[in-house]
């Protein structure tokens, strides 16, 4: 069985920033993996480890400077790595439709058993294109799984949901399929420097468009980001500041002129 798992290289911004057009300026931007795609990683990898499956492929859509998060992947275990870029693709806002068309070309060369997938991404919290990729390839799925057992002889996945309101749903998944999983599933290991070393010698196919039998009309984005602006804070809040006794005394103050108490 071959396990397919789909990484994004994520920007995470501080509290101060700064905004460049429809962007966030690149100088207040660190780069790291997705928190529920490292969730994917390590179902992946331990289903090698299990012997359950024979290898374990990643996929990411982006530059050259994701593969320092790429490596990382590799470094916890993912057997080798492809990362697919293009011109086309250098859009401030790509759709899901653009991403699971390239995804699914990925799908169409790799020809997996099982694609893992984070339920969301960490930057956007966009939360679709797993189930998207599902429908668009025709295999079966299941999102926001927190739970999961393979039975290989059987070809099923049996997997554990936890829903709104509380409901928590075991139900079985035909392999191939598609499944988006949530924290929790397991504990993500570190990457250990043996395994650092190791991912510096693995393989990070470079894929563009061309490569996977795609044009720029495949992958042009529905979508057009017109504007980025931080809300103005509408908040009178005040901050009391002074020791115990100041404090409790403005606090006092503050009640009375809103008439609490009265």
């Amino acid at each position: 069985m071959k396990v397919l798992v789909t990484v994004k290289e994520i920007g995470e911004v501080d509290d101060d920033f700064a905004i460049d057009g429809t962007e966030i300026a690149a100088s207040d931007l660190e780069y790291d993996l997705n928190e529920w795609d490292d969730y994917a990683i390590e179902a992946g990898v331990r289903l090698v480890e299990e012997g359950l499956a024979d290898e374990v492929v990643s996929v990411t859509i982006g530059p050259s400077r994701a593969e320092e998060t790429i490596r990382m992947a590799l470094a916890k275990g993912v057997d080798r790595a492809v990362r697919v870029w293009d011109d086309a693709l250098e859009t401030e806002f790509a759709d899901v439709e653009s991403k699971v068309d390239v995804l699914e070309a990925v799908v169409d060369e790799e020809g997996p058993d099982l694609v893992l997938s984070g339920v969301q991404a960490a930057d956007n919290a966009f939360g679709a294109t797993g189930v998207a990729l599902a429908e668009r390839i025709g295999f079966e799925h299941a999102a926001v799984v927190n739970d999961l057992e393979i039975d290989a002889d059987g070809g099923i996945a049996n997997v554990h949901r936890e829903l709104e309101g509380g409901i928590e749903e075991l139900t079985e998944v035909d392999l191939p399929a598609v499944l988006t999983v949530q924290t929790g599933l397991n504990e993500p290991r570190y990457a250990s420097l043996r395994g650092i070393r190791q991912a510096q010698r693995k393989e990070i196919a470079a894929m563009d468009l061309a490569d996977l039998d795609l044009s720029a009309a495949d992958v042009e984005s529905a979508l057009t980001l017109t504007s980025m602006y931080e809300p103005e804070s509408e908040s009178d809040a005040e901050m009391i500041e002074g020791d115990t006794g100041e404090a409790a005394g403005r606090l006092a103050e503050v009640l009375r002129e809103k008439g609490v108490g009265a």
